[in-house]
């Protein structure tokens, strides 16, 4: 395999060959914990779909076909409302995993907002995560998301700070929830 050399962290669509590194990534998120029958994450869902064939290339490239897919029976994740999903990569290296609702239901509305994302644990503390959304929000804007709803769990300092880090205004706490709007078009954003 040749050695992929862009400069900096950039967004992808989810792509085959970033195997090795991914299932790394996903070994990490079940050594946390994640993957169980109440794990609704998509560390957890993705897990427990494949984490035990993934192996196998033709396995994993039908895994990278689903999660590609914006949303209907085909899709992994099964949402709810269209949804496109990056994959944040340097080199070679899988980096993070960043969603873009396309529109909002009452349910994501209330909790999950338009963008959710999440950092290999290996990759935390190193800005990939205000990097990733900064890269993802121009996305948004081009499907007409301006602004975007960002949540976060009260508790989740780490996510709170990039989402203010990237404008993010917030509007209130629910039930735990803080719940953001970004800025997506560059003169809204701080």
């Amino acid at each position: 395999m040749s050695r992929h050399t862009d400069p900096v962290p950039h967004l992808i669509a989810p792509d085959a060959r970033f195997q090795a590194s991914f299932l790394v990534a996903m070994a990490e998120f079940r050594a946390l914990g994640h993957g169980g029958p109440d794990d609704g994450s998509t560390a957890g869902v993705c897990l427990r779909e494949y984490g035990d064939r993934w192996e196998d290339p033709e396995v994993f490239a039908e895994f990278v076909e689903r999660f590609r897919t914006p949303c209907g029976p085909d899709s992994l994740l099964r949402y709810d409302v269209p949804c496109s999903t990056f994959w944040y990569v340097d080199g070679d290296t899988y980096l993070a995993r960043i969603a873009i609702r396309h529109r909002l239901t009452p349910y994501w509305l209330e909790l999950g907002g338009h963008i959710g994302y999440d950092v290999r644990p290996s990759a935390r503390r190193r800005g990939h995560a205000t990097g990733m959304l900064r890269a993802a929000l121009p996305i948004a804007a081009g499907m007409g998301i301006d602004p975007a709803l960002v949540t976060c769990d009260s508790t989740n300092s780490a996510s709170l700070k990039v989402i203010e880090a990237c404008g993010g205004r917030l509007e209130d706490v629910r039930d735990g929830v803080r719940r953001y709007w970004v800025p997506t078009t560059p003169g809204r954003r701080g």
